[in-house]
């Protein structure tokens, strides 16, 4: 077992790499580098067959953006890029299905895409939602949600980090949930998830960011998407993909790395993040009734 400490002097660590020699340390500065013109940046949305996915994609193309799209959908995206293909230009769009819980499948996508040039910015927005109680626990739904909503990610990551540690630039963003934040009820598969996807974002910025790579995580309340479209209860501050994709790049642009809206409700599930148990748990009996 080796001797020698991981442990790096913090005054060492803030002024040996070239970028944070570039960036600085002030506490003001935006966590990433803002994105705020999207002419010629090529960037890969996988989950983009609905929801917040398709309409970041939309966002992006309209926003002069190269978009690669990825989903099982593959029908949903060829249409996708036949609604933005003009004759004589460039395509805006390129589709690539793919079921992001096959490692190998992505991971040949990802090479194949790179070989057309680098990415700037890769979105992983792919998800799946049922609810679930622990008195109808289902062991195989449980690890449906981890399957697409983590490891996915995961798989993606294995697949495009390699190519954006070398070119030391890009900016990934992961899309997680309010329901992240702490436990709630009727989110036993997905709620665990998410909050996996919020951790491993935020490890992800320390170890990025002074690589001179930026991090974002998305905290999305409540949209109107095929997912949310099973809940049987109302949905406080809804709101729509379009409205969604807008906060998102908004965000970008602003160089954040916590991306939540709308703030209205996702302010408040913050506060919940800072109370006590003893005070947590009745206050959300009391505002779900559940």
């Amino acid at each position: 077992m080796s001797t020698r400490s991981s442990f790096v002097e913090p005054s060492l660590a803030r002024t040996d790499h070239p970028a944070q020699q570039r960036r600085g340390w002030s506490l003001l500065r935006p966590f990433n580098p803002p994105i705020t013109d999207w002419r010629g940046q090529r960037v890969w949305v996988v989950g983009a067959s609905s929801g917040i996915g398709l309409a970041t994609a939309e966002a992006l193309i309209a926003r002069g953006a190269s978009v690669q799209v990825s989903a099982r959908g593959a029908a949903a995206l060829e249409r996708l890029v036949a609604q933005h293909t003009r004759t004589g230009e460039p395509p805006a769009v390129q589709a690539w299905p793919l079921d992001v819980t096959d490692a190998s499948a992505v991971a040949a996508t990802a090479r194949a895409m790179l070989a057309q040039g680098p990415l700037d910015l890769v979105v992983y927005c792919a998800g799946h939602y049922r609810e679930m109680r622990a008195t109808e626990f289902d062991l195989a739904e449980m690890r449906q949600h981890l399957a697409i909503n983590y490891t996915g990610a995961l798989n993606v990551l294995d697949a495009v980090l390699p190519a954006f540690i070398a070119r030391g630039a890009g900016h990934l963003s992961l899309i997680s949930s309010v329901a992240g934040f702490r436990g709630l009820p009727k989110s036993l598969a997905y709620g665990p998830t998410k909050a996996a996807l919020t951790n491993l974002a935020e490890t992800l910025y320390l170890d990025l960011e002074p690589l001179g790579l930026g991090v974002s995580v998305v905290h999305p309340g409540f949209v109107q998407t095929p997912l949310t479209a099973q809940n049987n209860f109302t949905m406080p501050a809804l709101i729509t993909p379009e409205q969604a994709a807008t906060a998102m790049l908004d965000g970008w642009a602003a160089g954040d790395f916590d991306i939540h809206y709308p703030k209205r409700f996702t302010r408040w599930m913050k506060l919940l993040r800072l109370l006590p148990y003893r005070a947590y748990f009745p206050a959300v009996r009391r505002f779900t009734g559940l």
